[in-house]
């Protein structure tokens, strides 16, 4: 009898490190189910032609880390989604840029090293997490746009955030500079 319990005390316990460890990981939104980052899937590993880059637009997003809750100066951190559209019923939009600056104005990343092709219709979505602070409260999105006609691409940003039992989002358009 002692042997057996020796066994099951064996074979238990290295199912219950397997199950606790698949209990406390939480999947990355910006990985596909592949396991590749959302961004990087899209990238066309090539350069634009003349021909795509007829309509060519900078697109300044800002993104909010962090807001002000109350009188006491406590500050909620958000999360916050970086939206891509492509509102064409027929040509595709290309991303050249997506940069992230922080509140300082300082680069913190760039987040595609080749540019990334979007069909009609369709969207590409990127998460700063709550957790990441590297952008400050007045952190922004510069995207580049271009494509091979004048189209209106909509960017925006969502941001929520959870405070104890209440929660609250809101979004924000990102408006051309260039």
């Amino acid at each position: 009898m002692t042997r057996t319990l020796i066994y099951l005390r064996y074979a238990i316990a290295p199912v219950a490190v397997l199950l606790l460890i698949g209990c406390n990981t939480t999947p990355d939104p910006n990985v596909t189910v592949t396991g590749e980052d959302e961004l990087t899937s899209l990238e066309l590993h090539r350069e634009l032609s003349s021909n795509d880059k007829k309509f060519e637009e900078v697109v300044y997003v800002p993104i909010y880390s962090d807001i002000y809750i109350n009188r006491l100066n406590q500050k909620a951190l958000l999360s916050a989604t970086l939206s891509i559209r492509n509102t064409s019923l027929s040509d595709s939009l290309f991303v050249s840029t997506i940069d992230y600056y922080n509140t300082e104005g300082q680069l913190v990343k760039n987040f595609i090293k080749h540019p990334i092709g979007l069909a009609p219709m369709a969207t590409v979505n990127y998460v700063i997490e709550k957790e990441d602070t590297s952008g400050g409260s007045g952190a922004n999105f510069i995207v580049k746009l271009n494509s091979d006609k004048d189209i209106n691409p909509l960017i925006e940003a969502i941001m929520i955030a959870d405070n104890g039992n209440k929660s609250f989002a809101f979004s924000v358009e990102g408006y051309t500079i260039e």
